[in-house]
């Protein structure tokens, strides 16, 4: 084996990831020739699996000896597994170290500040292994799919491969709480950033080290948004993804705080749409050299112009709340609350996705029309639950309430709307649509 980290490193902020080409032959960078870079001899360590780990006395080693069994007994190359032990304040660094000493293949690391992105830049920046994966400690991913997450990688397929709960062919097993935020959380990455891969949170993805060394230093989060925003970046910048359906068993006692890390996940997630719709991510630093122009990289059907498209969503969205509330207003002269609040929402919302279909997002014609509104009734039947959630609990809060506070409930539960709105057409009602640009050029090469 090459030479260890060191058993119980402190290290108190993340170094630098090694100079791209450092631990790679030149002109490996292009891409890696399928097994070329794996010759017997060449490379002692192909894997490098990380455990980002955080007060987990209990469970890491038989969770380590369980691992290290499934990769001596199915993995074909060398391997390490590195515990990355993110400031546990419990016994976790002393089983870590006695690991460490036990196993050949195991090195035990530590960081005096938490992370999981911390721990996985710190120790994928120090790797020289070409392939480098993590997983979450408690193996909820079903170790079967390791090797076909990373064989994609080893043979210079895929730039990085991830494990994906929401495949169909997935079997999981968790709680409708957490479904539906994982769900969500991505129904939001793709009407928000445009995201492909369908699994952004799965603690169970893989990179190749060169494809590591170029792409990290670009990612800021430090913490569980680190998957996202590596994903992100790679995908734009044209970079091949894999994905693995996975079976997945939830695990009851996770420490994970879920309010919390959901809003960690959601800054993120502006900052990182903000720099990409103005341009301050130099992807073109990420893919040049692979080989590509990142403009030969676009995704295909991947929604442009987000600034755009905000910009008209939002003046639709106002003249629509305008239209809705001056509706509300006229039926509430003779229907109660709850029928005014639907009538008002029927009609501003077959409005609203006129608009939008044609300002917002420029489609034009009668092609799919009657489908754009049948999904736009579905995003409506979404508002008027949220704003007739909003009355009920106003009624059952205030039952005397006045029309000027049921109109400042309505506002408050449409601002809340506007915002699902936008990512369902966005991502869902109008996800290939053409842009202005792509439309002119193509009214140009038929004239």
């Amino acid at each position: 084996m090459t030479a260890r980290l060191a058993s119980v490193a402190v290290m108190t902020t993340p170094p630098p990831t090694r100079p791209p080409g450092q631990a790679h032959p030149p002109g490996t960078l292009d891409a890696l020739p399928p097994r070329e870079h794996l010759r017997p001899g060449d490379t002692d360590t192909v894997l490098d699996v990380v455990l980002p780990v955080y007060n987990e006395e209990t469970d890491l080693e038989p969770c380590v000896r369980r691992l290290h069994d499934h990769l001596t007994r199915t993995f074909p190359y060398g391997f390490r597994i590195t515990i990355a032990d993110n400031a546990s304040t419990d016994r976790t660094p002393e089983v870590a170290a006695r690991l460490d000493e036990e196993i050949d293949e195991v090195t035990a690391v530590r960081l005096e500040q938490k992370g999981r992105g911390r721990a996985l830049r710190t120790v994928w920046g120090h790797s020289e292994a070409p392939v480098l994966a993590y997983m979450d400690v408690d193996l909820s991913t079903d170790l079967n799919a390791l090797l076909p997450l990373v064989a994609p990688l080893i043979s210079g397929h895929s730039d990085l491969a991830i494990g994906s709960r929401l495949s169909r062919s997935a079997r999981v097993v968790r709680g409708p709480k957490r479904e539906f935020i994982s769900r969500t959380y991505n129904l939001i990455l793709r009407g928000s950033l445009a995201a492909r891969f369908s699994d952004a949170q799965c603690g169970f993805k893989a990179v190749r080290g060169d494809v590591a060394a170029r792409l990290l230093p670009m990612v800021e989060d430090t913490g569980w948004f680190f998957d996202t925003e590596m994903l992100v970046l790679a995908e734009r910048a044209g970079l091949r993804i894999h994905e693995v359906p996975v079976d997945w068993v939830d695990d009851p006692d996770s420490t994970v705080h879920l309010v919390r890390t959901a809003a960690d996940d959601l800054k993120g997630v502006w900052r990182v749409g903000r720099a990409l719709a103005t341009g301050r991510l130099p992807l073109d630093r990420l893919a040049r050299p692979f080989g590509d122009d990142p403009r030969d990289r676009e995704l295909n059907g991947v929604p442009g112009g987000l600034a755009r498209q905000l910009v008209g969503f939002c003046v639709v969205g106002a003249l629509s709340t305008l239209l809705y509330l001056g509706l509300y207003s006229v039926f509430r002269l003779g229907l109660g609350p709850q029928l005014s609040n639907g009538a008002a929402l029927l009609v501003s919302a077959v409005g609203n996705t006129a608009a939008n279909r044609r300002l917002t997002f420029g489609v034009r014609g009668r092609d799919r029309a009657v489908r754009h509104q049948a999904q736009g009734l579905v995003v409506f039947a979404i508002g008027l639950a949220l704003t007739s959630g909003s009355l009920a609990a106003l009624d059952t809060a205030t039952p005397n309430a006045s029309h000027g506070t049921e109109l400042a409930v309505l506002v408050a539960a449409n601002l809340a709307a506007t915002v699902l709105r936008f990512l369902l057409l966005r991502g869902w009602v109008f996800p290939d649509h053409p842009n202005d640009d792509e439309r002119d050029d193509c009214t140009r090469s038929t004239r």
